[in-house]
């Protein structure tokens, strides 16, 4: 089955942070029949292989990653019926978000603006706004770790803040059906827009970046403390602490892998040294 094959291709223009080394090869279907192909055609090389939607909250160091980077972000479906939606897993939820507007179905507004697609928002349980994925998830489709297609129902996905099962059994999305309530589509789309002013705002969208870079450490918001430690426009070479939101890490030119993994720990660090409370990074490094 044909799908666009790169070899030793640089990973940065896949990547929302624009860091990172070559890939080995870098597979993109266009379909989900084309992504389980290369997933199989992969799996039985024996060689390493790893899967990405639009990679907006990992890096790839700059060393490279000696294997294959598969590519879902052109694999796109959406269809609706009722109240449901299934989505592809390369839909990106703004789309996902756009798509329930028209059909006039409500509870999908925190989409919105969220960059990943329906598969990174699912493995991580996206949010934002006070919804989250799993508010909305009600089954997906995936190849599990023998490569069979399987379906899971929400009860099985172990959802919790910014984790599902998806990181521990490695199953792969291939689609997922999503449920929300009737609304007005003029209403629906008022309050997504007002979720998008609200970024624009407060988020440095003008930069390149993985969102927001430390989850949420309970009682406290990882933003503040990183601002409360003086650290709001500290740099190592181009990767800075936005001055406009101090949760964000963004590549004002020029970054590297290793200044945004450098300036993640000084951060860490620094952070614990003064207020006793460790961040966990929000943003993953694939080694």
């Amino acid at each position: 089955m044909s799908y666009k094959r790169l070899e030793n291709a640089s990973v940065a223009p896949y990547c929302s942070m624009k860091v990172g080394g070559r890939a080995k090869r870098i597979l993109i279907p266009e379909s989900i029949p084309q992504l389980a192909a290369a997933v199989r055609a992969e799996a039985e090389s024996g060689g390493r292989y790893v899967v990405m939607g639009n990679c907006s909250n990992v890096i790839f160091p700059d060393t490279g990653f000696d294997g294959t980077v598969i590519l879902t972000g052109c694999v796109k479906g959406m269809r609706s019926a009722g109240c449901t939606l299934t989505a592809a897993c390369g839909e990106t939820l703004s789309a996902l978000s756009r798509a329930a507007c028209n059909a006039g179905i409500a509870g999908f507004e925190f989409c919105y603006g969220i960059p990943g697609t329906v598969g990174g928002g699912i493995f991580m349980n996206a949010g934002a706004y006070g919804g989250e994925i799993s508010g909305i998830f009600l089954r997906g489709v995936f190849l599990d770790k023998e490569l069979r297609e399987v379906t899971l129902e929400k009860g099985k996905m172990d959802f919790g803040y910014r984790k599902s099962v998806l990181a521990q059994n490695g199953y792969i999305l291939l689609s997922a059906e999503f449920a929300g309530t009737p609304g007005e589509s003029g209403a629906i789309r008022e309050k997504a827009e007002g979720f998008m002013r609200a970024r624009r705002q407060k988020q440095p969208l003008e930069y390149p970046s993985c969102g927001s870079a430390f989850k949420r450490p309970e009682g406290h918001y990882a933003g503040a403390l990183i601002e409360q430690c003086g650290l709001k426009g500290v740099s190592v070479g181009g990767a800075y602490v936005s001055e406009k939101h101090a949760g964000f890490i963004v590549n004002k030119g020029g970054a590297t892998a290793s200044d945004v993994i450098a300036l993640i720990k000084l951060v860490r660090d620094t952070v614990y040294e003064r207020t006793g409370i460790m961040l966990e990074p929000e943003i993953r490094v694939i080694g």
